[in-house]
C-alpha cells in the first residue's frame, strides 16, 4: 500500500458546533439525490441510477440540492439547506463570501429536447428578488453519435431575429450548435441563449438558482418568459467547449468564476491532502462525484465512508484528513465553488 502519512496528526472527535469558539470537525458525508420530475425527461434511468418513473418522466437527478438530504454521519436526516444555516464556517471556510449552498449539483437526462432558454446574470436575478443568477457547466459523462446542445446566438444575430424567432418557431436558426462526445466539457455563462438536446447524460455544475427564464417551448403549454429572457440575453458571451487542462496530478475541466471542476487520477489510494489544486491557499468545501466505479474513504477521524458509483460526498472545510481508495473502476470527479 501506498504510504501518504495520512494520519501523523491526531483526529479529534466532531462536536457540537459552537460558532468562533470551538471550530469543530466535520466530517465528510454522502448525500442522498432527489429525483426530480420533468415533461423532457426518461422513464428509465437505469443504469445510471436505480430509479424507473411511476408517473411523469425524470429529467433531473439533483446531488446538492438545498432539499437533498444528508444520508451519513451525525446529521444524517437534515437537509443539506439546513446544514449549511448551521455550520456555514465548518463547511465553506473561515471567509468564504456566502453562508449558504454556493453550488447545485445535477445529472440531466434528456428524452426531448429542453426548452430555449437563458439565465439571468446575479445583477439581473437581484432585481427581480432573487438571490443570485445562474452561470453553469456540463460535463458530458456520455453521448450518442449525434448528441448536440447549443450555447450561444450565431455571430451577427440581433435581438430583434431573437424575438422574431421566438415569434415565428425559427429560434434554433439563430443559434450556435455543437456536437457533444463523452468527455466534454461545455461552459454556459450568465445571459447566454442555450439549449439541451436528446442524446447525452450531463453533469451540471452550476450557482445555487433553478431560475429558467423560457424563450422557445416546442408548443409545451408551459409558461414562457419572453421579455425577462430578452432582458437576460447576451448576444456574445464567453460560452463553448472548454479544452482540458491536464496536470502531474489531476485534469482541470472547467476553472471558472463560480466553479472548479476536475478529474482526480486515484492510483489505488490517495491522500486528501493532495486533493486541494493549485490557488486554493486556505481550506474550503468540495463534493467528490464517483462518474464511474466506486471509491472508500477511511480515517481515524470518522471510520470509513463508502462511495457508490454516481454518489456524491461533500468534503467541509474542516474535514478530518482521510484516504481515498479506488474500490474498481473509478472515475472520481471533485468539484469546488470559486468565489467571483
Amino acid at each position: 500500500m501506498v504510504k501518504f502519512r495520512l494520519f501523523d496528526q491526531p483526529a479529534a472527535r466532531p462536536g457540537p458546533f459552537h460558532g468562533d469558539a470551538v471550530f469543530a470537525l466535520l466530517s465528510p458525508f454522502r448525500i442522498e439525490p432527489r429525483f426530480v420530475t420533468r415533461v423532457w425527461g426518461s422513464r428509465d434511468l437505469r443504469p445510471w441510477f436505480d430509479r424507473t418513473a411511476d408517473g411523469d418522466p425524470l429529467g433531473e437527478v439533483w446531488l446538492t440540492g438545498d432539499e437533498c438530504l444528508v444520508a451519513t454521519g451525525a446529521h444524517a436526516g437534515k437537509t443539506l439547506g439546513a446544514l449549511f444555516a448551521e455550520a456555514p464556517e465548518q463547511l465553506l471556510g473561515k471567509g468564504a463570501a456566502a453562508s449558504g449552498s454556493p453550488l447545485l449539483l445535477k445529472v440531466i437526462f434528456a428524452r426531448e429536447k429542453l426548452s430555449v432558454q437563458v439565465h439571468p446574470d446575479d445583477a439581473l436575478a437581484q432585481k427581480y428578488g432573487q438571490p443570485r443568477g445562474k452561470t453553469e457547466c456540463w460535463y458530458a459523462l456520455a453521448a450518442e453519435p449525434g448528441a448536440q446542445v447549443a450555447a450561444g446566438l450565431k455571430p451577427g444575430v440581433a435581438l430583434d431575429q431573437v424575438r422574431a424567432g421566438i415569434a415565428n418557431g425559427t429560434l434554433e436558426e439563430s443559434l450556435q450548435v455543437l456536437d457533444v462526445a463523452a468527455g466534454d466539457m461545455v461552459y454556459v455563462d450568465a445571459g447566454t441563449v442555450h439549449a439541451i438536446w436528446p442524446g447525452s447524460v450531463l453533469l451540471e455544475a452550476q450557482q445555487n438558482c433553478d431560475l429558467t427564464y423560457r424563450m422557445y417551448d416546442y408548443g409545451r403549454p408551459r409558461e414562457l418568459h419572453v421579455e425577462k429572457s430578452l432582458e437576460a440575453t447576451r448576444l456574445t458571451t464567453r460560452a463553448g467547449k472548454v479544452p482540458p487542462r491536464t496536470l502531474a496530478d489531476r485534469t482541470i475541466l472547467v476553472d471558472e468564476s463560480y466553479f472548479c471542476v476536475e478529474r482526480i487520477p486515484v492510483e489505488f489510494t490517495r491522500s486528501s491532502s493532495t486533493m486541494p489544486g493549485p490557488g486554493e491557499t486556505a481550506p474550503g468545501l468540495s463534493y467528490l462525484f464517483a462518474a464511474a466505479g466506486s471509491a472508500r474513504l477511511t480515517s481515524p477521524g470518522f471510520g470509513q465512508l463508502d462511495l457508490p458509483a454516481r454518489g456524491v460526498v461533500a468534503v467541509p472545510a474542516v474535514s478530518p484528513i482521510f484516504a481515498i481508495q479506488d474500490m474498481g473502476g473509478l472515475d472520481l470527479i471533485r468539484i469546488s465553488p470559486r468565489w467571483p
